[in-house]
């Protein structure tokens, strides 16, 4: 097991990584107000691990409950967030009641915001058990709900008390939700990590493979990237907001292909794509840079190319996304390979080339 730290002051947790946690009482308990806790899980994952991590707990005499929601994007809603509280109240949980979510990224956000609400605060865990969840989302207290209009439009930044990674979940994950999780972590290499991007390069067919040593050491620094970013920004003032590279785009694919029709990673990709069109064509990298990119996630088989929305569709689910700012869409491009920026899109040719960007890198009908 490794544990790394997220060092937020007197707010600071673990993230604890490595197989056969989910059987690691001694893990939690110190973290628990009351010996208590609330499981939220889905009818994917519930079936798998639920029992297993409830009587982990509850041979630790801890009482616990849980309630089990309907699995996908789709469902990340007010109706499905109000599921958890009718647990909550039915089941008479208290402030000092602990919430912990047992899923993947979409699960770890509902929980995180209705443990955000209950009472004005109660605390939460995280136990991711997908790749995605485990490299980003459980990490740094991002919470919330899609509107639909709007991706995570309704949330709040609400940091766990730990988060308890165990890589063996990764086992059950169905190929398409690795790739998907594969595109977080390509992500970090892209924006502040260069030798962790050459080191996936180089070890991306033994991720493919599920190769226990590969996806422990990726985790980790995909983590170890992250905690660093959320120490200096929780809120997103400024570094955090370089963490949604492909995401503008990304989520505007989401929103306009329908909630779960593409996973979260995949959006990403392509949006990452998008993103790469952009810088190329702003002059900051090459061709050969966005080909570069384009392997990588080829190799993880995620989608290079992002659906024709049109111009119009794409402006218009971005311009609800979170980086807006006095009316402007901020979008996360290169510098460099392994160095992002935030930037406005001000003058006329800076517009050219997003619609340039808009209409021609885009899949043809």
């Amino acid at each position: 097991m490794e544990t790394l730290t997220v060092d937020l002051g007197d707010r600071a947790y673990p993230i604890h990584i490595g197989p056969g946690l989910l059987d690691r009482a001694d893990l939690v308990l110190p973290h628990l107000q009351q010996k208590r806790a609330i499981i939220v899980t889905n009818t994917t994952v519930g079936p798998l691990y639920l029992a297993r991590f409830s009587q982990t707990l509850g041979n630790a005499g801890v009482r616990v409950d849980s309630v089990v929601l309907p699995d996908g994007e789709a469902f990340k809603n007010w109706e499905t967030l109000n599921l958890i509280f009718d647990a909550l109240l039915t089941q008479r949980a208290e402030r000092k009641t602990t919430l912990v979510a047992l899923g993947g990224g979409v699960i770890g956000d509902l929980s995180g915001f209705a443990a955000a609400c209950y009472q004005r605060g109660m605390p939460f865990i995280q136990v991711p058990t997908t790749l995605l969840a485990q490299v980003d989302s459980s990490v740094g207290g991002k919470t919330g709900i899609n509107h639909p209009l709007g991706k995570n439009m309704i949330g709040a930044f609400y940091q766990p008390q730990l988060v308890l990674a165990d890589t063996d979940t990764l086992g059950t994950l169905p190929d398409r939700e690795l790739s998907a999780g594969l595109a977080e972590v390509i992500k970090y290499g892209l924006i502040r990590d260069l030798p962790f991007l050459e080191w996936l390069e180089a070890n991306m067919d033994a991720l493919m493979a599920r190769d226990t040593e590969a996806l422990t050491h990726a985790i980790r620094r995909s983590c170890e990237n992250k905690a660093e970013v959320v120490a200096a920004d929780e809120r997103e003032s400024g570094q955090r907001a370089l963490l949604n590279l492909g995401h503008t785009f990304g989520h505007a694919i989401e929103t306009g292909m329908g909630y779960g029709n593409w996973l979260h990673g995949e959006g990403v990709s392509a949006g990452t794509m998008l993103a790469a069109d952009l810088s190329r064509r702003l002059g900051f990298i090459s061709q050969s840079d966005v080909d570069r990119i384009a392997g990588l996630f080829r190799r993880a088989k995620l989608p290079v190319v992002a659906p024709d929305l049109g111009e119009t569709a794409y402006m218009d689910y971005m311009g609800v996304d979170k980086k807006v700012e006095g009316g402007k869409i901020r979008f996360v491009l290169f510098r460099k390979l392994g160095e992002a920026y935030l930037a406005a899109l001000k003058d006329a040719a800076e517009q050219a080339a997003l619609k340039a960007t808009l209409t021609e890198a885009v899949a043809r009908g």
